[in-house]
């Protein structure tokens, strides 16, 4: 079977969307399948062009052994909105001639968001006549409207519009979470139209490990209790809730520190506001590549995942869940919905309610004066993703469940 995956994110970028699309086209390949990628030239988070790829307008590689086909992209450090949308359209557009450069292709695989890719998907199922799986890791413009991100009506409108046309287009469309296939269900898209296709983990990449010495040095993180949050820093995520919980602990337990390993939109303003509540037990890292995650967690203790109150979070599993389980940390899950279900199924964390600073350092302190509570429950977070969230697993069951 021939599979064209069609992404504007893909490695070396760093990030849960690149990762995940990697170890889906890796499990693919290792299942038999040829697999080729149409992506954008490297530039996100930091809105910077890798310098292999400037000064062109395309190039072929490949990672891995599988075939890459990039093309220009207009890179948007943070800023306007509509610098964004250039954005999103410079590849929608250039990515045209990534898809002619393709091979032939029985199934294309389309990574929304960002939604407006969908014009590039109606163009190469024009052109390869293959069938289309969309891929919706999230409902927007939905999303962005709950989270009060876009208000502009008539953007809102075409967006729906064009959604609606992507979804009409599609032969089939997976999902990484029930919450979507929920709303996809009520906005009367067929059932048997729809597949599960969540987000997992690699549990040999993130085995539990001795804790990284050069990692404690660099970071002054001897003899600290580390509570890690990797990913993305974005609204949705809620951060603030971390860095109110540091301040109430800072005073009194200043063993403890908040390490934060990613980027995102949020991040300079919560940078902005850890100086400006004078933290002090608070330490910033970039994102970083995949394969060094592990050292990461090797030196914490707990790791975190949050999410902000609002509707569409019921329905979200965060990316970041799953290496923290893999890796044996217990794990603090502060949202609601989808993903604390996740979390209480594993049997490898605690699950708070959302925006609760007081809460959140009540559970750490909890966690650290109970060792042997730590240690069950990092085996159990273990154990389970190993059962049900690898990529091995997870891709098996939604070739079988497209009926390929």
């Amino acid at each position: 079977m021939r599979i064209l995956m069609l992404t504007q994110y893909f490695p070396p970028e760093k990030g849960a969307a690149q990762v995940r699309l990697f170890e889906v086209a890796k499990a693919l390949r290792a299942q038999g399948h040829n697999i080729e990628v149409v992506t954008a030239f490297p530039n996100y988070p930091n809105g910077i062009i890798a310098p292999e790829y400037r000064g062109k307008f395309f190039m072929k590689d490949s990672l891995e052994g599988i075939p890459i086909y990039r093309t220009w992209i207009y890179p948007v450090q943070r800023g306007k909105f509509w610098k964004r949308l250039l954005n999103y359209f410079s590849f929608v557009f250039s990515a045209f001639f990534g898809v002619l450069k393709a091979g032939k292709a029985d199934y294309i695989f389309v990574e929304s968001p960002p939604l407006f890719i969908g014009y590039t998907m109606f163009f190469a199922k024009w052109v390869k006549g293959a069938k289309i799986i969309l891929n919706v890791s999230d409902l927007w413009p939905e999303s962005a409207v709950s989270l009060g991100l876009v208000t502009n009506k008539r953007l809102i409108a075409l967006a729906e519009g064009l959604e609606q046309r992507m979804y009409k287009t599609s032969w089939k469309i997976s999902t990484q979470t029930t919450g979507i296939i929920d709303s996809l269900k009520v906005r009367g898209i067929p059932a048997e139209k729809v597949v599960f296709l969540p987000n997992g983990v690699d549990p040999d990449l993130f085995a539990p490990i001795a804790p990284d010495e050069l990692l404690l040095e660099d970071l002054q993180l001897r003899e600290k209790y580390v509570i890690l949050y990797a990913g993305t820093m974005g609204y949705a995520h809620g951060l603030e809730v971390a860095l109110q919980a540091a301040r109430l602990l800072e005073k009194d337990y200043p063993e403890i520190v908040f390490l934060l390993v990613g980027d995102g939109s949020e991040k300079p303003r919560l940078m902005d506001l850890a100086r400006e509540m004078n933290l002090t037990n608070v330490r910033w890292v970039d994102f970083q590549p995949i394969t060094e995650m592990q050292r990461y967690y090797s030196v914490a203790r707990i790791s975190l995942s949050t999410l902000r109150r609002y509707k569409l979070a019921e329905g979200v599993r965060p990316s970041k869940v799953f290496p923290g389980l893999a890796s044996a940390k217990p794990l603090i899950y502060v949202g609601e919905g989808e993903g604390a279900k996740v979390v209480e199924e594993s049997g490898g964390g605690v699950v708070l309610p959302p925006e609760e600073p007081r809460l959140l350092a009540e559970a750490i302190l909890k966690l650290k004066q109970d060792p042997e509570l730590c240690q069950k429950l990092g085996e159990q977070g273990r154990d389970f993703v190993i059962k049900h969230y690898s990529w091995k697993s997870i891709v098996s069951h939604w070739l079988q469940d497209l009926g390929l």
